[in-house]
């Protein structure tokens, strides 16, 4: 088990970037740079052992700092859609900064994806990279001061455990997740319509026309988001569905059967062998298939573009703060915001 760091550019504002590599010496590391948390390289050995990196990104901080799809980053303080970009709290209006039409997206124009957290390596028995960030009152038009930590750590067991963790002192809104892009066949070769997944989810949340829940939580009985049993990816693409066509893909949130730390989804290369395990105390998780992906030049000059990876973000509902039947997404002050999820890779 091994941790590195390296100097790995500088952000906009001059701070130095660095990329710390956990290998945990039986297969498995991640890359991870500070600047915006971002999770650059995820590299799992397939069933003959070839050591394949399976998330999409750049070769260098150029296209980091250029990350409008939110490529590996950790997304806050608020994940997904704010409608309108305003919500009310404890009786008060609060204005946001809108930068998807009128809805503020991902925690608006200079969210926690676009920022240099502070990074320390932890001495444990697994290989733990910590990062902390304060967010300022009034930051992107969220109240309260907001100390937000999130820790990676690469696991014996062949996994990439993320815990997130964040304190206010004021009453505040937060709901953090991590935007890896996932293809298990590889970054860079291909779309993931033959590859196929498994979801622990019995209903979902469809959407408005602008990607915004409609505050309808449905069945996903007899409709292409039934994952209940494993299926090709790209089958739903090609069901006819309106909310599918709507999108070009899915881009919808999945309500997570149960409570407590448990299986989300399981995604499949039956090619190479490779799976992608979700575990989180989360309630949803948006499955996201890199609809409007940019279509460019990626890792090691690859040319991706839709449909090249999927999304597995774990989170509360989106624009909860609209709808009172949803999970609520309020950080009382002086409360403990915890969550975690795990993913666990494998080969077979």
């Amino acid at each position: 088990m091994a941790i590195t760091k390296n100097k790995y550019g500088k952000a906009p504002t001059g701070e130095d970037i660095y990329k710390f590599e956990l290998d945990n010496g039986t297969g498995l590391s991640a890359h991870i740079i500070n600047y915006g948390g971002i999770i650059t390289n995820i590299y799992v050995p397939d069933k003959r052992g070839n050591r394949t990196d399976v998330v999409l990104g750049f070769d260098g901080i150029d296209g980091y700092l250029n990350n409008d799809g939110y490529l590996g980053a950790v997304i806050g303080r608020c994940a997904n859609r704010i409608e309108d970009g305003v919500f009310e709290l404890n009786g008060k209006t609060y204005r946001l900064n809108s930068n998807e039409g009128n809805n503020c997206l991902h925690g608006g124009i200079s969210g926690f994806d676009k920022k240099v957290w502070n990074a320390e390596t932890l001495d444990s028995d697994e290989p733990s990279l910590k990062l902390t960030l304060s967010s300022p009152d009034g930051d992107e038009g969220f109240p309260g001061n907001l100390d937000v930590t999130v820790t990676y750590t690469v696991t014996c067991e062949n996994s990439l455990k993320i815990v997130y963790n964040a304190v206010c002192d004021e009453d505040t809104v937060v709901n953090l997740t991590n935007h890896s892009y996932f293809n298990p066949a590889g970054a860079g070769s291909g779309t993931i319509d033959d590859q196929t997944l498994v979801m622990n989810s019995s209903f979902y949340t469809p959407n408005s026309a602008e990607c915004l829940p409609t505050g309808e939580i449905l069945s996903v009985d007899k409709t292409p988001f039934d994952f209940r049993t494993e299926k090709r990816i790209g089958d739903g693409f090609k069901s006819g569905c309106e909310q599918i066509k709507m999108f070009g893909g899915y881009d919808h949130n999945f309500v997570i059967d149960g409570r407590g730390m448990r299986h989300a989804a399981t995604a499949r290369c039956k090619e190479n062998g490779i799976t992608v395990s979700v575990y989180t105390d989360l309630p949803a998780m948006q499955f996201y298939t890199a609809n409007v992906l940019s279509s460019g030049i990626f890792k090691n000059g690859a040319a991706c573009g839709p449909h090249s990876a999927f999304c597995l973000e774990t989170q509360l509902f989106p624009n909860s703060m609209k709808y009172a039947h949803f999970p609520d997404p309020i950080l009382k002050a002086g409360e403990t915001y915890s969550a975690v999820t795990e993913y666990v890779f494998g080969a077979n």
